[in-house]
């Protein structure tokens, strides 16, 4: 379980969360999903990681919920998440215009093109058995994962909106 990536399906289902856990404020973060998904405060990664990959549907709204509040919190105290990510953004556009690495656009291409291909095998009939509850939430999840992905690279070069993600949360707490 080791190399379960449950940071990039956090992310996935809270973005705020999923951005501060890649940060300083990391451990405020995964403190609040650890909480969201009702562990003991002193689990440790793999514990974590555990309980994300057997995440419910509930779990996976109370991490969502856990989000909004997370967010709230944070600008209580006055933190700038989009400006952190914002810099980290920037550092890495950086590197990659010093170093002239192709590596990264193989890596988006691949990232955007398994998406593609994703998408285009289950709406094509490609995929069988969509019937079955658990083939159907597993393929739901890779979908969401590659989705997840390719919106990382779309924002990586073409930049994404603060307001966006916002009104996102506005709307998810009922816009209050």
């Amino acid at each position: 379980m080791a190399s379960f990536d449950w940071k990039s399906v956090v992310g996935a289902v809270a973005p705020t969360i999923g951005t501060a856990l890649g940060g300083p404020l990391g451990g405020m973060a995964a403190q609040a999903v650890v909480s969201a998904l009702g562990l003991k405060a002193e689990a440790k990664e793999a514990d974590i990681a555990r309980a994300v990959a057997a995440a419910t549907p509930d779990q996976l709204l109370a991490i969502k919920q856990a989000e909004i509040e997370f967010a709230k919190r944070m600008r209580e105290l006055d933190i700038d998440l989009e400006r952190i990510a914002a810099g980290d953004r920037n550092s890495a556009r950086q590197r990659e215009v010093q170093t002239r690495d192709w590596m990264p656009r193989v890596l988006a291409l691949l990232i955007i093109a398994g998406f593609l291909a994703t998408v285009f095998g289950v709406l094509s009939g490609h995929v069988e058995g969509l019937k079955d509850p658990i083939m159907s939430t597993t393929v739901g999840t890779i979908i969401g994962f590659v989705s997840a992905k390719a919106e990382q690279v779309i924002a990586y070069y073409f930049g994404s909106s603060a307001g966006s993600r916002a009104k996102d949360a506005t709307i998810a707490a009922g816009g209050k």
